[in-house]
């Protein structure tokens, strides 16, 4: 860990050196602190084994790839490849427990990505900043980078959620309650699961609430900004509360689960399932607006990317390979196998412009709305079962009658509990 630490100070020197050069640009812009560091050119690269975490999905797919990419460079051939299974939600925790041990390249969750930073888990992009900025699309890139330095290579643009429906009893999916008309005149139902955190953001946040946390190394939550407990909390709740009472609406979010549905509320994952449920009327849009606080606003909710990092080496060489090697599992050739090979969509920007990628009615439509969307960061245990109740509250009925002083209170007891989990740095 010492040995890592050391090398990570130096590259942050490094860095230091260089932020009056370039940009100092938040999400991933033109012009990242590092991109004028040039790739070492070496004689030797060094030997050894370079360790890779991934995903089961992609665990043979990762393997084939590394492989060939050491087989296709007489250079790195002293290298390699060994492939193990940790998955993007694990990979930050056993990598920040101990570096040493960690996997020299790995898969992980854009919201892990502050905790790896700072105990120095994942080296900051040097010589391949300009490169990631070139290829990736925007927000893959903001989802990669930290204080105006790019950190990681993006894998994917595809992760949150948006709406399957039937487009022959739903041909106007623009607004919320034109859905739920066509619903209700069909006899059909509409699903969506908003006794979860992950799904009730996207009345909270289309309707401006905030839902910030700043989390340490070890988990431990130091600043936060939460304005659930507002007018705009009320007039969320109001919205959801109205979408429960309609005949219509159904709590759920799977489609492999949903019964006389019309529309259901998803992500990619369900794309299978969604072909098979509407057949011929398979259809997917953005999610749509909503009438809130008296204002159409467009439902929000959480985003997310999937990253691939690169630790710090005490190696030049072996740094160079892993780098290379990271970037080629990055890339527009790589991001379009995988998507063939498991349906991840891409977040490399000539990838998306593939036909097949243009073509898959699922990934259009989470690039739609992905724009409106809040990066999921990392929030208190206790904020998911506070959804939950809230939730089963709204679709329970027990807000039928209330004021908006009572909503307020529940509010400010919902968001009061996930505060009590800040504490001094």
């Amino acid at each position: 860990m010492k040995r890592i630490a050391a090398l990570m100070l130096v590259l942050v020197l490094a860095m230091a050196s260089l932020a009056g050069c370039g940009g100092n640009q938040q999400g991933g812009g033109e012009g990242s602190k590092a991109e004028e560091v040039k790739k070492p050119e070496l004689k030797d690269y060094g030997s050894g084994e370079i360790k890779i975490w991934v995903a089961n999905e992609v665990l043979d797919f990762t393997k084939q790839k590394a492989e060939e990419f050491i087989a296709a460079h007489e250079a790195y051939k002293g290298y390699t490849i060994a492939v193990e299974e940790v998955g993007e939600g694990d990979a930050a925790g056993k990598m920040i427990t101990d570096v040493d041990a960690g996997a020299d390249i790995f898969g992980f969750a854009q919201d892990q990505l502050a905790r790896l930073v700072s105990t120095g888990a994942v080296s900051p992009a040097l010589w391949d900043a300009a490169w990631i900025t070139e290829q990736n699309d925007a927000l893959s890139v903001g989802a990669a980078t930290m204080g105006g330095t790019i950190y990681a290579y993006p894998v994917t643009s595809d992760n949150g959620y948006f709406m399957y429906y039937d487009k022959s009893v739903i041909t106007d999916p623009s607004s919320l309650d034109k859905i739920l008309e066509q619903c209700e005149k069909a006899g059909k139902s509409f699903y969506m699961e908003i006794n979860s955190g992950w799904y009730q953001t996207a009345f909270f946040f289309a309707a401006g609430c905030k839902m910030d946390f700043t989390a340490n190394d070890e988990g431990g939550f130091t600043a936060a900004d939460m304005t659930y407990a507002s007018e705009d909390g009320v007039n969320a709740l109001k919205a959801m509360i109205k979408l429960a009472e309609s005949p219509a609406f159904v709590n759920g979010s799977s489609v492999s689960a949903a019964a006389n549905a019309a529309a259901v509320v998803s992500g990619t994952w369900d794309s299978g399932a969604a072909k098979e449920l509407f057949g011929d009327n398979y259809a997917a849009v953005k999610l749509p607006t909503a009438n809130i606080g008296g204002k159409d606003v467009q439902l929000s909710g959480f985003g997310g990317f999937k990253l691939m990092g690169v630790k710090p080496q005490t190696e030049e060489g072996k740094l160079v390979v892993c780098k290379e090697l990271a970037q080629y599992l990055t890339s527009e050739e790589v991001q379009l196998a995988r998507y063939e090979a498991v349906g991840w969509g891409p977040s490399n920007k000539k990838a998306q412009g593939n036909e097949a990628i243009k073509n898959d009615v699922a990934l259009s439509a989470i690039r739609d709305q992905l724009q409106y969307t809040i990066p999921q960061g990392q929030y208190p245990g206790d904020y998911w079962g506070l959804a939950t109740s809230l939730g089963d509250s709204v679709i329970a009925g027990e807000f039928k009658g209330k004021s908006d002083a009572d909503m307020m209170k529940a509010l400010e007891d919902f968001q009061n509990t996930c505060l009590s989990y800040v504490t001094a740095k």
